[in-house]
């Protein structure tokens, strides 16, 4: 039990939510239970996670989130485990839940050197109807950058994958590769921009931040097969491109090659986004919870085979193996399903409340009033 990791669950408390203040006290070691000295108010180590008050043991939960973040199937889990298919669902809903808590959490703790970034957007199909998941990836680390859903492939979509791209790079000098999808350009253009606080009433004039680069792959089809594959330059120069491209690995032109795999792999796990199979999203609240699920897994929980390095002599190994979030400098080693699903994500900080305009002169009505 580490208390310096927990924070108090009390919303009364006055330090509600607030991690190393040093208040947490270990209660009772047999029962996993902290109390904080602030407020006196004991709570549960699972507290807040989606462990909590479950009557299944965390190690058997854990081991069923970690075969449908990989692709088992839910009927198979039912069958092997006994669990009833709602139960199941529930728990994956639960941790899907958490782990874009958690995305949140870390993002605002740990911005990343993007470097390159690439976007795009799977279509999934549900009961009557389609929704559109837009997917990112920083190339350099492989780290998946978020995901969201929308109705329709259109600007409220890509301002909000874009938007995930500039929450978690450090500086706004990066490449984005997408593909010929016209509101690309203008996401970008907005998105990457920053206000000029100049001290005036009113809302800050916003003016374009520096040195992104965004290049598109436009495909040309005819009976459904690609045809033709045209590189275009939207902003920076060639020359500038190319060194990105070469210092971050990305290739050698403008591409989408790794973000396509990582559809390939949200393919592989998700059902609904199979091409060509009978399973329908029912509920979109379950869409984004796997979504979650699966990239924080791919992030936290898998070693990918193309960011392992070559061990020091001597050390009796070959590779030394890396998740995304190691080649990110977020982690130093990989984790557990157990650690994931247990980790206590503070709750987000509240947003600062806007300065109301003053009233040049009070309306007579109101004069007579107040006397």
């Amino acid at each position: 039990m580490n208390p310096s990791s927990q924070f108090c669950h009390n919303p009364v408390c006055s330090v509600y939510g607030q991690v190393g203040l040093g208040n947490i006290r270990v209660f009772s070691h047999k029962e996993a239970r902290y109390y904080c000295n602030r407020c006196g108010e004991p709570f549960a180590a699972t507290k807040g996670t989606p462990l909590y008050r479950r009557r299944t043991a965390p190690e058997t939960i854990a081991l069923v989130l970690t075969l449908l973040a990989h692709g088992c199937p839910l009927q198979a889990i039912v069958v092997a485990f006994g669990y009833d298919e709602r139960t199941v669902a529930d728990w994956q809903r639960a941790a899907g839940g958490h782990c874009e808590q958690f995305d949140a959490h870390v993002q605002r703790l740990h911005p990343i050197d993007v470097g390159h970034a690439q976007a795009d957007e799977i279509s999934v199909k549900t009961v009557g109807g389609r929704l559109w998941m837009a997917l990112a990836i920083a190339v350099p680390s492989r780290f998946w950058l978020g995901g969201v859903l929308g109705e329709t492939r259109k600007l409220p979509l890509l301002l909000a994958i874009v938007g995930r791209i500039r929450a978690w790079a450090r500086h706004p000098a990066i490449l984005i590769c997408v593909d010929g999808l016209a509101g690309y350009p203008e996401a970008v253009r907005r998105v990457f921009r920053r206000p000029v606080h100049t001290g005036k009433v009113g809302r800050p004039r916003l003016e374009p931040e520096k040195g992104w680069m965004l290049g598109q792959v436009v495909k040309e089809y005819a009976k459904r097969r690609v045809v033709s594959v045209t590189q275009r330059i939207v902003q920076g120069s060639a020359a500038a491109i190319a060194r990105v491209l070469a210092a971050t690995g990305g290739g050698t032109q403008i591409n989408t090659s790794y973000i396509e795999r990582l559809n390939a792999t949200f393919r592989s796990v998700l059902a609904p986004l199979v091409r060509r199979g009978r399973a329908l999203a029912r509920m979109r609240e379950t869409l984004q919870a796997g979504m979650y699920l699966v990239g924080c897994v791919y992030n936290f929980c898998t070693y990918h085979e193309s960011l392992r390095l070559p061990a020091p002599k001597g050390s009796g190994r070959k590779w030394i193996e890396r998740t995304p979030a190691m080649a990110a400098g977020i982690t130093e080693e990989r984790w557990e399903m157990i650690h994931l699903l247990s980790y206590p994500v503070p709750p987000a900080p509240k947003p600062a409340k806007r300065r109301r305009r003053r009233t040049e002169a009070v309306p007579a009505a109101g004069r007579r009033l107040a006397a």
